[in-house]
């Protein structure tokens, strides 16, 4: 059953944790912008270019979260750091992990303009051979679709790309997925590797319309002499932020998901309301002019199965005509039920009978594997507000996790 652990170990909060919100992180900066805050506190021109290569070591090669660790760095430009910056976690709100070993991370960040500090989910999902985590980009969302749970919860700010790039720095402390770093007892991650193989952003929020802060964060989680994940192992979900999209490829060079949901207007206009604005005829056109597009690298389409309403064999017609000429991977998502959803489930054979039908047509088109089942750790499931389900409530909902989005080679 579900286990609910106290979020008490060394990396949750850190000494300097209290003045998180006073003095500005180093997390998530640029190398160049790095270099300024160094300067204007008083680090010389001669040296920034050698002490930003140290402080990005220890960032995001060691995965230090204390300034004090930064072992070959002198006892004053250390004090220097600690008065003017922080390199602190976010606070573990809480942390539950589902009978499958899926672990999700309720997260506070400081206010930045909220008015209090706002809490964001982040989950993790071990499988054979990797370990796929679902970053949030903001503070709820403000698209309202229709069939989603974290919909509900209105848009309360963007998250900034430390953020961002925290969540993943977080969840390899906790997996110890850095060097010298030991996972919590009882963690299932890979056996052998990274614990922490894939990244999707596609957790709280829409990702393009904090486009900015996620393509920074991005940049870093890939950037070759840091945390070095392979553009080919991330993915950036959207609902389909059109103007965005061929940005998204061309300025980050990731993979792409399209959370689609729906073969014509009429239908997607109700399921997700972003359609009105980029209709699919839009939406389809940004996807074939994506950068980089092959059967290599393929965009995945994201379909939750919402018995009655989307699961038809001529459904699954139209999705193929629909995606004429782009290659693609289709991800069937059983759908996962919330509090106060008026959806239902496919049956698992009309599941299986669409998944054979574009199989057939030539696209592969896995089923979700069931994960986080009793922790509402799935997609469209992720929600921070107040008003929190129960611990044993949440036992009686089930949930498809996360899975099959980018490479794994």
């Amino acid at each position: 059953m579900m286990t609910t652990v106290s979020p008490s170990a060394p990396t949750t909060v850190l000494p300097d944790a209290l003045s998180f919100e006073n003095r500005p992180s180093l997390i998530g900066l640029s190398r160049e912008e790095m270099a300024e805050a160094l300067v204007a506190k008083g680090v010389t021109e001669r040296q920034v270019k050698m002490r930003v290569q140290q402080v990005w070591h220890w960032l995001y090669i060691r995965g230090i979260s204390d300034f004090d660790h930064m072992l070959n760095v002198s006892k004053d430009l250390r004090q220097l750091l600690k008065t003017h910056f922080t390199i602190a976690r976010p606070e573990i709100v809480e942390e539950q992990i589902s009978n499958d070993g899926t672990r999700k991370w309720l997260l506070r960040f400081p206010p930045r303009g909220a008015g209090r500090p706002v809490e964001v989910e982040t989950v993790y999902i071990p499988e054979e051979g990797r370990g796929t985590l679902c970053v949030s980009s903001q503070v709820g969302c403000s698209l309202t679709c229709d069939f989603c749970h974290t919909g509900t919860q209105r848009l309360v700010r963007n998250l900034t790309s430390e953020e961002i790039i925290s969540q993943l720095l977080l969840a390899r402390d906790r997996l110890g997925d850095f060097p010298d770093r030991e996972a919590l007892q009882g963690a299932m991650v890979p056996a052998e590797g990274r614990k922490v193989t894939n990244v999707v952003m596609m957790g709280m929020g829409e990702p393009l319309y904090n486009f900015e802060n996620v393509k920074r964060a991005l940049l870093i989680a890939s950037d070759g002499d840091g945390l070095s994940l392979s553009k080919r192992r991330i993915t950036l979900s959207t609902s389909g932020v059109v103007p965005e999209i061929y940005r998204t490829g061309s300025e980050t060079g990731v993979m792409l998901a399209i959370s689609l949901h729906a073969t014509n207007d009429e239908l997607r206009d109700r399921l997700v309301p972003i359609n009105k604005k980029y209709p699919l005829k839009e939406l389809m056109e940004a996807c074939r002019a994506y950068p980089g597009l092959s059967n290599a690298r393929r965009i995945t389409f994201e379909y939750v199965m919402l018995k009655g309403v989307n699961d038809s064999l001529a459904d699954a017609k139209n999705l193929i005509k629909l995606l004429k000429g782009v290659p693609a991977k289709i991800n069937l998502i059983p759908f996962n039920p919330w509090p106060g959803s008026k959806y239902e489930c496919s049956d698992w054979e009309t599941i299986e009978a669409f998944a054979d039908f574009i199989n057939q047509a030539g696209y592969a088109s896995p089923i979700r594997t069931p994960r986080g089942r009793d922790i509402l750790a799935a997609c469209g499931q992720l929600k921070s507000e107040s008003e929190r389900m129960r611990k044993t409530e949440r036992l009686a909902f089930e949930a498809m996790m996360i899975a099959n989005h980018g490479e794994d080679d």
